[in-house]
């Protein structure tokens, strides 16, 4: 998946490119199908690849983890 991500990513941003550098006539389709393919394909992957395993509970401030926060503050203070 991840060299997937990065064959996507590659070919939408070389397609934006070659639709400013090169004179054709589907020049602004180039740069339209780069900017889709990076909007609509490959920011969803990525978003989902990233955040794969991970618990969404560990990234909410919750009463538990602001305590937690406040606790390491206390400590970092100390030293």
């Amino acid at each position: 998946m991840k060299y997937f991500l990065y064959i996507l990513f590659f070919t939408c941003i070389s397609s934006i490119i070659a639709g400013y550098i090169l004179e054709i006539n589907y020049s602004e389709k180039l740069i339209g199908f780069g900017v889709l393919g990076l909007f609509l394909i490959f920011f969803p992957l990525f978003t989902y690849y990233s955040w794969k395993n991970k618990d969404i509970k560990d990234y909410m401030l919750t009463k538990e983890n602001l305590e937690k926060m406040r606790k390491r503050e206390g400590d970092n203070r100390k030293l």
